[in-house]
């Protein structure tokens, strides 16, 4: 009896090992798979991480050459387009290429987008700012919405704005040395857009 038993045993086992050594496999590969798994989620990350910096690179790429064609005004980059549009075409046109319709936050801002643009377009254009009063005549306000600090309304000779509702729209003029006046938002005038330099 122990010899019958001994051999059921060994058969048993014999019968097992293959069993055994299955899911012995399994777990390995289980584990390798795992591995293999939290290896390609790493490389996937580190795929995403330089492609979001390529993207970093071709926009600054982009704002380097819109400066090289346009001018750099503290911290940003102004670029002309000379094409007469309406109000609402120029800041479309603007916002696509990544930037908004040119708006001056200081004196300095001022002076320089004007000679630029009597330099680039010529000294007796009127160019479009990223101003208006649309929502609620008489509060200027950027493209953002956010109130304009900074006014430099021609005053001396007609009291700017002076259009009420029908001019909602802010222009320089070259003409009047960079001073600014309200108009109607669908005459043709040339732009300016400003690029944000990070």
């Amino acid at each position: 009896m122990d010899i019958r038993v001994a051999c059921l045993i060994l058969c048993l086992l014999l019968l097992a090992n293959p069993t055994l050594q299955q899911t012995t496999a399994k777990k390995k590969n289980a584990r390798k798979d795992a591995a293999n798994n939290a290896v390609i989620e790493e490389m996937q990350r580190q795929i995403d991480e330089i492609l979001v910096e390529l993207n970093l690179m071709k926009e600054q790429q982009a704002l380097q050459t819109v400066c090289l064609r346009g001018t750099k005004v503290l911290g940003k980059c102004f670029l002309a387009d000379p094409v007469k549009k309406n109000y609402h075409a120029a800041s479309e046109d603007c916002i696509a290429k990544g930037g908004s319709l040119g708006t001056p936050l200081t004196g300095d801002e001022n002076d320089r987008l004007y000679e630029y643009v009597r330099q680039s377009i010529g000294p007796e254009e009127h160019v479009w700012l990223g101003i208006n009063d649309m929502i609620t005549d008489g509060q200027w306000v950027d493209q953002s919405g956010q109130s304009v600090r900074f006014k430099n309304w021609e005053t001396d000779i007609t009291l700017q704005p002076d259009g009420g509702r029908g001019q909602n729209c802010a222009i320089m003029s070259t003409s009047a040395n960079g001073k600014w006046f309200d108009e109607n938002c669908r005459a043709e005038k040339v732009s300016v857009c400003e690029f944000n330099i990070v």
